[in-house]
């Protein structure tokens, strides 16, 4: 920041766990944040995952900063052994913090552009002394623009997840099918979704944490009394090996070794059937009105109801777009931070802890945290974010030394990113060992497929 700015807060875009945790560290510092979340709530994403439970226990997903912050209010932390979901995260931690920073947390503030004031991406001149400026929409339609010192994106990459199409794009056929393809993990304890589910046979796309999850939802509802007849069809755009279901025992966060165990044992039940090295390149319709996945290579797998694609997530850059940022050609990630992360390379626990000096970017004072700093790398830990926003307050605070300062100790890992099911202790102990996020094949891609349709 510089002594023409450094009046104006510090700008944090969203309300989840990093934008958060960014605010309680700068609160710390004594610099002002402005949390500008596009929900009506803390933590309005967590909330749309809510029914799924975490794999990291309760010690990892809180920071520490807003501990301190949350401590003179009487707020108690929960057991820090036990597992939340991602309601109790939302509702017993997000929310109450978000409460503490009071009237800094704006809701129903969606940032739909971030440029200098007066400088659009292209002027040099002057343009580190000038204040960012943020344009926003307001829940009741109106616009106004806002002036800060500093912008920290911590907007996530929940709102666009990846499409089914093997080349990054959708499938054909993909958006004509849009009524059956979920791109969430089901809450089957909602009466309407359990419906849509209950007797039916469902692909379930990807190969991470999120499909094991709904993998396992789908075995337990085939296993019910009002399931009978459920049944999935298991897709990776891979083939099995011994490091398909994750770490195992082997697993520093031993929920996420349950849900490889949990997977696999709904493939061994017969409750799920898995097709390797698929990559779908068009959705059509059988004469029952079924989809039918075809794949770059000309196979034509067995009809479903519905299709579940969990094929990770990619940043919206769109809103940045006057903004000068470096990131990776690849995993549109920071470039300093892109081969820390490279999941060709590395677990969540090989990722180095890292801060400011990774995550800098050619625009001075631009920040991207938390998952949407990952780009489309899914190998993520909350505790990772808070460590990112700690070096970031610090930074911008001047203190370089504290910003340059390694404060976090991540544990090895197994699968990476995603959900847990972590609801029995016991399971943990079951796993085996495995390693993760071995790269897929690359296919050669065939001839262009017509557009199914349905």
């Amino acid at each position: 920041m510089n002594a023409s700015t450094e009046a104006l807060p510090v700008a944090v875009i969203g309300a989840g766990p990093a934008g958060l945790a960014a605010a309680a560290h700068l609160t710390e510092r004594g610099l002002t944040p402005l949390v500008l979340e596009a929900g009506t709530t803390a933590a309005a994403a967590v909330r749309e995952w809510g029914h799924v439970r975490l794999f990291s226990t309760w010690s990892e997903v809180v920071d520490p900063a807003a501990a301190k912050l949350l401590g003179p209010t009487g707020w108690s932390a929960p057991d820090a052994d036990t597992y939340p979901s991602g309601a109790d995260w939302a509702d017993l931690y997000l929310q109450p913090l978000a409460d503490v920073l009071g009237d800094t947390v704006r809701y129903g503030a969606t940032v739909t552009g971030v440029s200098r004031q007066g400088r659009d991406r292209i002027v040099d001149a002057d343009r580190e002394q000038q204040p960012f400026t943020l344009s926003i929409t307001n829940a009741n339609g109106t616009e106004e623009r806002l002036l800060a010192s500093a912008v920290i994106d911590a907007s996530g990459t929940w709102s666009t997840p990846s499409p089914i199409g093997g080349d990054g794009l959708p499938a054909l056929g993909e958006k004509a099918a849009s009524d059956r393809i979920s791109y969430r993990i089901p809450d089957l304890n909602d009466p309407a979704t359990r419906a849509r589910y209950a007797g039916k046979r469902t692909a379930v796309i990807g190969s991470g944490a999120s499909a094991f999850t709904a993998l396992a939802y789908l075995a337990d509802l085939a296993k019910a009394d009002d399931g009978v007849g459920t049944h999935a069809t298991w897709i990776l755009r891979r083939g099995i090996s011994g490091s398909t279901f994750g770490g195992g025992s082997a697993d520093q966060l031993p929920a996420r070794g349950a849900l490889g165990l949990a997977a696999k044992a709904a493939v061994d039940g017969g409750y799920a059937d898995a097709v390797t090295g698929f990559r779908t390149d068009t959705i059509e319709c059988d004469a029952d009105g079924r989809l039918v996945l075809v794949g770059e290579d000309g196979r034509r797998l067995d009809s479903v109801d519905e299709a579940i694609v969990l094929t990770g997530f990619r940043p919206d850059l769109t809103f940045l777009d006057e903004l000068r940022l470096g990131l990776d050609e690849r995993l549109q990630a920071p470039t300093e931070l892109a081969p820390l992360i490279d999941p060709n390379q590395h677990s969540c626990g090989t990722v180095y802890p890292h801060g400011a000096v990774e995550l800098s970017h050619p625009e001075k004072d631009v920040y991207l945290v938390g998952m949407k700093s990952y780009g489309r790398a899914p190998t993520f830990l909350a505790m990772t974010g808070y460590e990112q926003v700690r070096s970031i307050a610090a930074a911008l605070a001047g203190d370089q030394e504290a910003a340059e300062r390694v404060e976090l100790t991540l544990p090895e890992t197994g699968v990476c990113g995603g959900a847990g099911l972590f609801d029995q202790p016991q399971a943990a102990e079951e796993t085996s060992g495995g390693g993760c996020c071995a790269a897929p094949a690359t296919l050669t891609i065939g001839a262009p497929a017509s557009s199914g349709g349905c």
